[in-house]
């Protein structure tokens, strides 16, 4: 089994990845006047991250990597630090503020998300060299919070209206659901990122195992969701 994972992990995850974001093409005609076009993008936007981010495997297997050897961007930790952590903010913020009715909850998503850019921008700024390690981590709790906050409010707002009759047929409720639960477990795991090390065989395919599970939970009701409901303007 371990061999399967070592051997065929970046196949599966690219996989589910890919089949979700195509999914999304498939059906977005049948999305593309509702909020869940925004989601389809960011499922495009997620394989192409992910698909780029894995520069430093490329190279090394291509014996180009002395082009990179020696660099801040030798390792990817600053591409998925900016292009998955803070996008993955964006895209959720901006998707539950679409779809939120509540003008005061709306605000609530709107100026927590300034200061979230305030406080990235600053991160940045005085910690330049940190995105280029395993060890930045307020990035990545700021993203946290940002996402949790804009779902969280998603909840409140479902429980207080209607919709709460029939919320298994809204693909947002998919959506946030299954981004927490990806998120609540994802976010701990990084953590321990800082302490890895190649001969540490148990972590890396205990890591490898957890982080391919969460991938094909959250890419696959991604799929079904987008399959089998159907469109909602909010």
């Amino acid at each position: 089994m371990d061999e399967f994972i070592n051997e065929y992990y970046n196949l599966i995850t690219r996989g589910v990845e890919f089949l979700a974001a195509f999914t999304g093409i498939l059906v977005f005609k049948k999305y593309k006047h509702t909020p869940t076009k925004t989601i389809i993008y960011f499922l495009i936007y997620a394989f192409w991250v992910d698909f780029i981010g894995s520069y430093p495997s490329f190279l090394y297997k291509n014996d180009l990597f002395y082009l990179i050897e020696g660099t801040l961007i030798q390792r990817n930790y600053w591409w998925f630090t900016i292009f998955w952590w803070i996008g993955l903010s964006v895209f959720v913020s901006y998707i539950n503020y679409q779809i939120i009715e509540n003008n005061r909850l709306k605000k609530i998503i709107k100026y927590s998300f300034y200061l979230y850019i305030v406080q990235i921008l600053l991160s940045i700024a005085f910690r330049f060299e940190y995105l280029f390690t395993p060890n930045e981590q307020f990035i990545k709790i700021a993203s946290f919070w940002m996402v949790s906050l804009s779902i969280i409010v998603y909840y409140f707002e479902l429980l207080g209206s209607d919709r709460i009759i029939q919320f298994y047929k809204s693909v947002y409720f998919y959506f946030n659901s299954a981004l927490f639960c990806w998120i609540l477990i994802m976010i701990p795991m990084d953590f321990f990122e800082k302490y890895f090390v190649p001969e540490d065989v148990a972590y890396i395919m205990l890591k490898y195992k957890i982080y391919l599970s969460l991938n094909i939970f959250l890419y696959l009701t991604f799929t079904t969701a987008l399959i089998f409901c159907k469109p909602q303007t909010r």
